[in-house]
């Protein structure tokens, strides 16, 4: 059963897109981040665009008209770029960036470490207001207080910002890179944790001096955190309307060696730190303060068992007592990115929910939960108007790429307004469908279907089944790095489904996958798969799959499970959970899924045996969530299964040494899409097989 979501999907003689060729689709802008001014008339937003080598991407702050008037215009430019972008009370805007300071004194060929600038309100050049020599990072503000809070990476036995500098340049100079290590873990996505850790600062803007004058330039620093360890790792935080507190997740121990984030509560006069949230069977995020202070939002993850998935709520706590108070408990999804309405009566998130990701409106007094969008939209980065009218976000779908938009706060089901952005639309090279299908169990089953200009009866295109990463999570927004156009816009077609532990579908959906990901994420897979096939517009006897990082054990498994694809792309991909499990950097969090028992029954290694069809494996060195002894396992049985005489095999290898889980530099990019792209046409099209040039 099919519902279209795009009229025409034909469009013979259709000039090329920026799909059909990798260069112009790497320039496209992207999109990422929104704050609003609080007066509620300026927007901003990051623009990220290739830079002069086509080696990496740099961003740039540009601002929108949240009235949909002036088009959008740009803030600042620098060849290193700008992000974290906050206003203060006074319209002015913090950013950081590491571009060199004009005021600076004179030195050496050294970058300098991020710093903080601040651009006036009405305009004019920028100016450094804050530097640390480990670099500063998420600033945030108070709505009401000039006053702002940050990061900066700190070596841990630095007391000053002069002592910290003498330290950081002693290792230098000896070129000591040696890490020593006192608690679990080591090593974070692609990064290894250390020497230095994360600290809270917080600062007042000091005016600009006037010319000549002896004045400060820079804000003093107050280092709030003093002595973290390792508690602040990728902490969520957030100012008090008065600057008065800090509410920051807080790493603290778990059993077993590992840890979990409870809340906790920083008080900017005295420093002092309390715990206002430690719950031993769940972890906390996003906090944010009521516009009153008096209260907070955050996110409550309810963690997991062997036996059972986890769950996600919204919490609202009292800052005073700590008391706390679920909010909408019968609601079955998982919420995330809360904010406040100016009156505090309610509260806006978004949630996944059947491949969308709307926003929704809470009203606190009746628990009652409002849809405001009517699309198949996703939306992030929720700003709400100072007079509550209206709630500003960016918008994404697996057929569009984010771009600003405004909703009213008050009416469900609503089509938003797109907002006149820095980034024009770009055409797709054909169109997107929806598939439903039925589970062995029952369960209803949907999925995206990206159709390429041409398919139809007379034309039927090749289907390419792409697994979705996680494995909590859904194809339901738009995705510059795993992009389906560029597959249709060489003739696949492309499936995008929704398995067992996908989100969006109720918490018994996710558990009917939990501990078994071989059995009904993989016969929910082939349901939809055997679907897709009697459409007219798909030949069926021109198949392939292909996932990364979860997507990438799904991938696996299918090879040992069934021969019905030509050709299987793996990608990041788990393959030996025995051995996955105490070598990824999370290992707390799998294990609490990933038992021996689960391991033995679910591991794709155990069927190297049966695979009899042609894979393509991927893996970047620096991936440290699915480290490379996945693939290199992988490749190694594969040979001792399946090699000729010769040595040779169907199979094939990229490695990237120098990249991470997703390989994200725009050069190794596109070599992971030509080569996947000739890997495609020598498996589901039989041509021969072609190395790109680069590669020879």
């Amino acid at each position: 059963m099919t519902h279209d979501h795009a009229a025409d999907v034909t469009a013979p003689g259709r000039p090329p897109t920026p799909f059909h060729d990798l260069d112009p689709y790497l320039a496209l802008p992207r999109i990422g981040g929104l704050v609003l001014s609080p007066d509620g008339t300026r927007l901003i937003t990051s623009v990220s665009t290739p830079n002069p080598g086509r080696t990496g991407y740099v961003s740039a702050l540009w601002e929108v008209d949240p009235a949909g008037e002036r088009p959008a215009r740009r803030l600042t430019r620098s060849a290193a770029g700008e992000g974290d972008a906050a206003f203060l009370a006074d319209g002015s805007v913090l950013f950081v960036s590491a571009r060199p300071d004009p005021e600076a004194e004179p030195g050496g060929d050294e970058t300098p470490a991020p710093a903080l600038w601040q651009l006036p309100a009405g305009g004019g050049e920028a100016r450094v207001v804050a530097t640390r020599s480990g670099g500063v990072s998420g600033v945030v503000t108070a709505r009401s207080a000039e006053r702002f809070v940050l990061t900066s990476q700190t070596l841990p036995a630095s007391i000053t910002a002069e002592d910290e500098g003498k330290r950081r340049k002693t290792r230098k100079e000896l070129k000591v890179s040696a890490i020593l290590h006192e608690q679990y873990p080591i090593r974070n996505w692609d990064h290894d944790l250390g020497p230095d850790a994360p600290r809270l600062f917080v600062g007042d803007p000091v005016a600009e001096p006037a010319p000549g004058a002896d004045a400060a330039r820079t804000a003093e620093l107050t280092d709030l955190t003093p002595r973290p360890g390792r508690s602040l790792d990728e902490a969520g935080y957030d100012l008090s309307p008065d600057g008065g507190t800090v509410a920051t997740t807080w790493y603290v121990p778990a059993p077993g060696g590992g840890r979990r984030s409870a809340l906790a509560l920083v008080d900017v006069a005295t420093r002092e730190l309390r715990l206002l949230l430690d719950d031993p069977t769940a972890e906390f995020e996003d906090p944010r303060f009521s516009p009153d202070g008096t209260r907070l939002v955050a996110t409550r993850f309810l963690l997991p068992s062997t036996r059972t998935p986890p769950d996600v709520e919204l919490v609202v706590v009292d800052v005073a007592t700590g008391d706390v108070r679920v909010v909408a408990e019968s609601w079955d999804a998982w919420p995330s990115g809360p904010r406040w309405t100016p009156d505090g009566t309610a509260l806006l998130a978004v949630a996944d929910l059947a491949g969308t990701g709307p926003v929704f409106r809470i009203d606190l007094a009746s628990d009652t939960v409002t849809r405001l969008t009517g699309d198949h939209g996703a939306y992030t980065d929720l700003e709400v108007s100072p007079d509550g009218r209206s709630v500003y976000a960016l918008r994404s779908a697996v057929d569009a790429p984010p771009a600003p938009v405004r909703l009213d706060v008050a009416t469900p089901d609503q089509r938003p307004v797109s907002l006149p952005g820095p980034a024009p639309t770009a055409s797709l090279p054909g169109g997107l469908t929806e598939v439903t299908a039925t589970a062995e169990d029952g369960s209803p089953l949907r999925a995206w279907l990206v159709l390429p200009d041409g398919a139809g009866t007379a034309t039927p295109a090749p289907l390419l089944l792409w697994i979705h990463g996680g494995p909590l999570a859904s194809w339901n927004a738009w995705s510059w790095r795993w992009n389906p156009w560029l597959m249709a816009a060489q003739g696949y077609a492309v499936l995008l489904p929704d398995p067992a532990l996908s989100t969006g579908y109720g918490r018994d959906f996710v558990a009917r996958g939990w501990g078994r990901w071989g059995t009904e994420p993989f016969t929910d897979l082939m349901a939809v798969t055997d679907a897709a096939v009697t459409r007219p517009d798909i030949d069926a006897d021109h198949t392939a799959a292909m996932g990364g990082s979860f997507g990438g054990y799904m991938a696996n498994w299918v090879a040992g499970h069934t021969d019905r694809f030509r050709g299987i792309v793996t990608h990041a991909s788990l393959w030996a959970l025995d051995q996955f499990g105490p070598t990824t950097d999370a290992y707390d969090y799998w294990r609490k899924e990933i038992s021996a028992e689960m391991a033995a029954v679910n591991s794709p290694h155990s069927f190297v045996a049966g695979i009899r069809t042609p894979m393509l494996v991927i893996h970047g060195d620096r991936d440290y969530r699915v480290p490379l002894g996945e693939s290199v396992r992988l490749w190694a049985e594969l040979a001792a299964h399946h090699a000729a005489s010769d040595g040779t095999m169907p199979h094939k290898f990229l490695h990237f040494p120098d990249e991470n889980h997703w390989v994200l530099a725009p050069q190794h990019a596109k070599i992971w899409y030509a080569t996947v792209l000739a890997f495609l046409d020598s498996t589901v099209h039989g041509k021969p097989w072609q190395i790109p040039d680069i590669l020879t």
